[in-house]
């Protein structure tokens, strides 16, 4: 690389200031932090060897950066996005890419109208560089698991206390955050569960809004997702249950895969389940297919890896782990569970982004009401 990505980090909170201490470091090959934008002096301060600046505004008219990583509040995601994308900045942004599907819709049409063509646009979504991911993507995209039947995922190992919500006035709030556990813990599992298995057709959920904390916002979902195929999965996810766990499940014609934190443990059948089903006989013997179990292999941290990946496409042409494109879809099966379990009715995919922004606006309000009385 024979010349270095001048990146500025928007954001320098918890994530955005980690963002800026591994560009700091020099940790990101062929970039360098170039400066810093916080409203907050103190969060500037820690970063004192580059500029800082006060708002994103100001940064682009220095013109001393090529590309934005935006770490702020989820809001601020459009807004920040399109304005530097039209600036001709490369970007890359924090999860969830928007709160909504009509805002994510918004940052992704400014993109196709962004003034350099080179200029790229993606989000840091750290599972799809996780290596056990990455081993069942292949196994479900090789055909060795065959068609899919069923597949669980439990995630309430993101426990969250009082305290935890209370850290920041815009946590767990509909006008601060968008949502709970969908918006903020689960963004990374529902993209990965539509980047192994595609999009639902139909949605159903059932959410707990404020079940285990003083919130307005879920805490809790179990949702199932119906394909046209006939493919059938649960989603449950809770900031409220310890001790907690995060298994994945995935059943197939020709084998099981269970994802937990220690790897995979692939079991393979040896006939096809609905060969087995048709052909046969009226009793059967314990199944004894062969498990085997591959451990997880650790490898660079997930968010400088992500960096890593965007820079090497500025500089060099490398295939974007997590286009912003593509990010759309976790954000639209997020709004599809809170909707469903609002409105306790079953949600057709694709959602209708007008309906769910009218009511994001109804919950905003009543929220306002609720607090000014």
């Amino acid at each position: 690389m024979n010349r270095q990505v001048r990146m500025a980090v928007v954001g320098v909170g918890n994530v955005g200031s980690t963002h800026a201490r591994e560009l700091a470091l020099g940790k990101v090959h062929g970039a360098m932090l170039a400066a810093v934008c916080d409203p907050h002096s103190e969060r500037r301060a820690c970063f004192g060897d580059v500029p800082g600046f006060t708002n994103q505004s100001e940064l682009l008219a220095a013109r001393i950066a090529d590309a934005v990583i935006i770490a702020t509040p989820h809001y601020a995601h459009t807004p920040l996005s399109i304005e530097a994308l039209s600036a001709g900045m490369h970007v890359l942004v924090e999860k969830p890419l928007a709160v909504h599907k009509a805002d994510a819709l918004r940052m992704l049409t400014a993109y196709e109208r962004r003034p350099n063509r080179t200029q790229l646009f993606a989000e840091v979504l750290v599972l799809r560089t996780d290596p056990r991911f990455v081993r069942l993507r292949a196994l479900i995209q090789s055909g060795e698991l065959g068609p899919l039947q069923r597949i669980h995922w439990t995630i309430t190992d993101c426990l969250r206390t009082d305290a935890y919500y209370r850290s920041s006035s815009w946590r767990a709030t509909w006008r601060g955050e968008g949502g709970g556990v969908l918006l903020n813990q689960c963004p990374h599992n529902l993209d990965i569960w539509q980047w192994l298995f595609g999009m639902p057709t139909r949605v159903h959920a059932f959410c707990g809004f404020g079940r285990m904390h003083e919130i307005a916002v879920e805490d809790q979902v179990t949702a199932y997702l119906e394909y046209s195929s006939g493919t059938n999965g649960v989603f449950v996810a809770s900031t409220g249950e310890a001790p907690g766990t995060n298994t994945l499940e995935v059943v197939g014609d020709l084998g099981r895969v269970v994802v937990d934190r220690h790897g995979l443990k692939v079991t393979r059948n040896e006939t096809s389940t609905r060969e087995l089903l048709r052909a046969g006989p009226v009793r059967l013997p314990p199944a004894s297919a062969p498990t085997e179990i591959i451990p997880l292999a650790h490898g660079s941290h997930p968010l400088t890896a992500m960096i890593q990946n965007f820079v090497n496409a500025i500089l060099e042409g490398e295939m974007l782990v997590a286009p912003a494109s593509e990010g759309l879809a976790s954000v639209e099966l997020a709004n599809a569970m809170i909707y469903s379990g609002i409105t306790k009715q079953t949600v057709e995919l694709p959602l209708d982004p007008a309906l769910y922004a009218a009511e994001l606006a109804r919950l905003i309000e009543s929220e306002h009401s609720a607090g000014r009385a």
